[in-house]
């Protein structure tokens, strides 16, 4: 894959053309398959950055039924969504999907009670601008399911969540 499909940000690029890939550390405490979260690092890598995108949407989106009550109908999700898709398609800069952004990641502001799947969402949107939101929206959904799992099960809980990012990542590959 080209550079320019690689990444949309002109500091992403010459990073990939500089560096060698290394794997990144969670923003965020969670627990974790670190050993699936390298893997799920390693396959992303390979993905250009408009399937990055799509794929940080559906991790995203599946856990969009986990906001607050008030939230879950919230135009700004479609808002989010119609504008991280315009981008995918380059019909808009990244200047504009980033003011979206901003008005999006006020739905974690408002949150009362969990503000883990309107993080995700909010770092799925920025996928759009830059590729390491990719992951940090990967985190928060394991982050969520950390969050309401019950005590005894939330390794397994964080690992099933990996292994499905992992196949929506495969998926696009």
């Amino acid at each position: 894959m080209n550079i320019e499909e690689y990444a949309w940000n002109k500091h992403e690029q010459q990073l990939r053309e500089t560096n060698m890939f290394t794997y990144t550390s969670p923003k965020i405490k969670i627990i974790d398959n670190h050993e699936l979260r390298n893997r799920l690092e390693e396959t992303l890598e390979e993905l250009p950055q408009k399937f990055l995108a799509k794929w940080a949407l559906k991790v995203a989106a599946e856990h969009l039924d986990h906001l607050d009550q008030q939230l879950v109908n919230d135009p700004r999700i479609d808002l989010g969504i119609e504008t991280l898709e315009k981008r995918i398609t380059g019909e808009i800069r990244a200047f504009d999907l980033r003011k979206v952004g901003f008005i999006v990641n006020e739905l974690a502001k408002e949150s009362t009670t969990d503000k883990y799947a309107a993080r995700s969402f909010a770092q799925a949107i920025a996928t759009g601008h830059m590729r390491g939101h990719a992951m940090v929206c990967s985190d928060y959904a394991v982050k969520l399911v950390n969050y309401i799992s019950e005590h005894s099960s939330v390794a397994e809980a964080a690992t099933k969540e990996r292994e499905r990012q992992l196949r929506i990542a495969e998926e696009l590959l």
